[in-house]
């Protein structure tokens, strides 16, 4: 089954918009499209909250890494700012998906 998202108006794709989708290609009433969303979003974010790679087959991997501590500056002051460590989320995108967007920008049309 292949989705659609020429009709979008933005060229960004939120939440709503896959939620549209589901409700128009899939056939599933609004609140049921947006609570499926709801839940794969969910469902990502707490396997990164406790550490758990997250990783789709043929799109990439979404992982946590830990910064350490570093001292910054303040680039209009120049003032020494202590960055403090923290954790952040990052993504790293599968051959399949580098592949597909580079074939694209090359002209070939792109496959599903």
């Amino acid at each position: 089954m292949e989705l659609s998202v020429e009709s979008l108006e933005t060229p960004a794709l939120t939440k709503a918009h896959l939620a549209d989708l589901l409700f128009e290609q899939i056939g599933l009433n609004k609140r049921e499209s947006k609570d499926m969303v709801d839940a794969f979003f969910d469902l990502i974010v707490d396997s990164l909250i406790q550490g758990t790679d997250v990783k789709i087959s043929g799109f990439g991997n979404f992982q946590i890494r830990t910064k350490a501590a570093r001292p910054g500056r303040n680039p209009r002051t120049g003032e020494l700012i202590p960055i403090e460590a923290r954790r952040v989320a990052t993504f790293h995108a599968s051959h399949k998906l580098k592949s597909v967007i580079q074939d694209t920008a090359d002209g070939a049309k792109p496959q599903a």
